[in-house]
């Protein structure tokens, strides 16, 4: 599994991972820090002039930073690919001293599962997005 940055034209298939609206993850390319895992021998080069739609991403992960905390604002995918996904973050944050945090939807597993093997603790349940409930998870720097 080979995991790049993402760009804009990874959006349909990022929202179809996510099961939302194009153009919203198109918004999330442009607004944060998005990687995205391909299998291994078909990354492509992201500037290069060419449309992506061959349908190959794994999943995804997008984050921020703010006040001495890295932001995990979404993964999604298979299993060992939110596992790898999720160290992109948490290399950045180890770089620059700072701790974790991302919410792990209970309709999604993986998440929750990936997090807890890269040893996440739980700090608590998150706030419900449209229904579904979340759990809070915490790695200190």
């Amino acid at each position: 599994m080979e995991i790049r940055d993402a760009v804009e034209a990874d959006a349909d298939e990022i929202a179809s991972i996510a099961d939302a609206p194009t153009d919203v993850m198109r918004n999330l390319v442009h607004d944060r820090t998005v990687r995205v895992a391909e299998p291994d021998g078909t990354a492509t080069d992201p500037n290069a002039d060419t449309d992506r739609s061959d349908g190959e991403l794994l999943g995804f992960v997008s984050f921020d930073a703010r006040r001495q905390t890295v932001h995990v604002t979404q993964l999604d995918g298979t299993a060992e690919a939110c596992q790898k996904l999720l160290g992109e973050p948490i290399r950045f944050a180890k770089r620059e001293g700072m701790d974790v945090e991302l919410l792990a939807p209970d309709s999604e597993p993986a998440v929750a599962t990936a997090a807890e093997e890269l040893g996440f603790v739980t700090a608590g349940r998150g706030p419900t997005f449209n229904g579904t409930r979340t759990i809070r998870y915490r790695l200190e720097a």
